[in-house]
């Protein structure tokens, strides 16, 4: 796998509001940890996603990070221009910051949105231009990435497409040995 497409929830689903909730830190911690495997096994060149608030923008912010260690391209695509016109002005800032970092951005519809079949070829698109995918979703808990995840799961019946779902017990475990591991250096400190 060479070019990984990231999505996932949106920072509302997961209860996250404002950049300090802990949350995000241990999410971040998490797709970090999952990009490095990645990267020192020379299995990831790009990481492709969207810039839908949430773990699209913090998985951006991370492989932005790790650009400074790694020989990672990052790129962000969007559905439509005018993508992140409705948002507030602090997203839209974020936005525009992540837009200036990445090492390629582009739109799949040189039109603002018009209707949802400019989100099935963003779909599509991003199925087509990537060796895979990762997911931080759980199907028992639905929302806005289940159209991606139907996709990637409609796309893996005539393709060899892996997916790396990453759902909420993976979240738990991940958090729970985060907290086990800085319990112990600091009892050991």
């Amino acid at each position: 796998m060479q070019r990984l497409w990231i999505t996932g929830y949106r920072n509302y689903e997961l209860n996250t509001f404002g950049d300090k909730d802990p949350k995000i830190k241990l999410i971040k911690l998490l797709i970090e940890k999952r990009l490095i495997d990645l990267l020192e096994n020379d299995q990831l060149d790009w990481l492709i996603t969207g810039a839908n608030l949430g773990i699209e923008q913090w998985a951006c912010e991370v492989a932005i990070s790790l650009r400074e260690k790694y020989p990672l391209h990052v790129s962000i695509i969007i559905p439509y221009e005018e993508f992140a016109n409705r948002w507030n002005e602090a997203n839209q800032n974020k936005f525009l910051t992540l837009k200036s970092q990445v090492d390629f951005f582009a739109a799949t519809s040189n039109q603002a949105y018009q209707s949802p079949v400019q989100l099935r070829n963003y779909q599509n698109f991003m199925l087509l231009h990537t060796d895979g995918a990762m997911m931080i979703y759980d199907p028992e808990t639905p929302g806005k990435p289940k159209f991606d995840y139907t996709a990637i799961k409609n796309f893996q019946e005539e393709n060899e497409y892996p997916l790396e779902l990453i759902d909420f017990y993976d979240l738990q475990d991940f958090a729970e040995e985060y907290q086990s591991d800085h319990d112990e250096s600091n009892f050991i400190n």
